[in-house]
């Protein structure tokens, strides 16, 4: 905002801008880059999809599934 207002020839301050916009009751949504948190791209094997997206039972220990996460403790991984 702050450098639009230099362009068209008003020499004003963010902090400045940031109290007019306040009064005036205007915010400012901020948009943030994509942080990619998963390679696809990998050497690794990838599991096949045996349930086929389907995930609802007939009844009980037909399907199952198992997941790992670590957690980082001040002695290490978990």
């Amino acid at each position: 905002m702050t450098d639009e207002l230099k362009e068209i020839g008003l020499n004003i301050g963010h902090r400045r801008v940031g109290c007019l916009m306040r009064q005036n009751g205007i915010s400012v949504v901020r948009t943030r880059k994509h942080k990619a948190t998963t390679d696809s791209n990998h050497k690794f094997n990838i599991a096949p999809d045996l349930l086929d997206r389907n995930f609802a039972a007939d009844g009980p220990n037909q399907k199952w599934a198992g997941d790992i996460t670590y957690i980082w403790t001040r002695e290490g991984w978990l």
